[in-house]
């Protein structure tokens, strides 16, 4: 098996374990997270529903255009970069709605955000549209991770 189908492989499982993990920890249904106070700057529920497939979708997409275009070093950024993210994103979702621990969970969205980075810089020298299409997944982290902030600041 070839170096760039096994880096297209773990990009894609990568994607589906922050797809299905995201998926069983997340929660804004109970009551415990309705009765939080919300930050101001907090979109509506409809965008958290938009912008999700869209990430998911880019990241795998991406995922495998730099595993089949980019070079290794390229290839060992993107894996390494989207394996801590990932797990920087599925470390706060279990802290915030399993552990109720908003400011651990801050900090761990926070790792994520700063490693999507690297995800946007080599999916843009790999193609500039390909940058461009993940960069809304960076900018997206970094407001859930301000979020995260707003939530622990206002809430313990």
């Amino acid at each position: 098996m070839s170096s760039r189908l096994v880096a297209a492989l773990m990009s894609t499982a990568l994607v589906l374990v922050y797809a299905v993990g995201s998926g069983l920890w997340v929660s804004s249904g109970d009551g415990w997270y309705r009765s939080l106070v919300r930050p101001s700057w907090q979109p509506p529920s409809a965008v958290f529903g938009l912008i999700w497939p869209y990430n998911f979708l880019v990241l795998g997409i991406a995922g495998w255009i730099i595993a089949n275009r980019g070079t290794a070093a390229e290839r060992t950024v993107w894996l390494c970069s989207l394996a801590v993210g990932v797990a920087g994103a599925l470390l706060w979702a279990r802290l915030f709605y399993v552990s109720h621990s908003l400011w651990p969970a801050a900090v761990a969205l926070a790792v994520a955000a700063v490693l999507a980075v690297p995800l946007v810089v080599v999916a843009w020298r790999t193609n500039p549209v390909l940058g461009v299409a993940v960069l809304p997944y960076a900018l997206w982290v970094a407001v859930a991770t301000s979020l995260a902030v707003g939530y622990a600041s206002l809430n313990v």
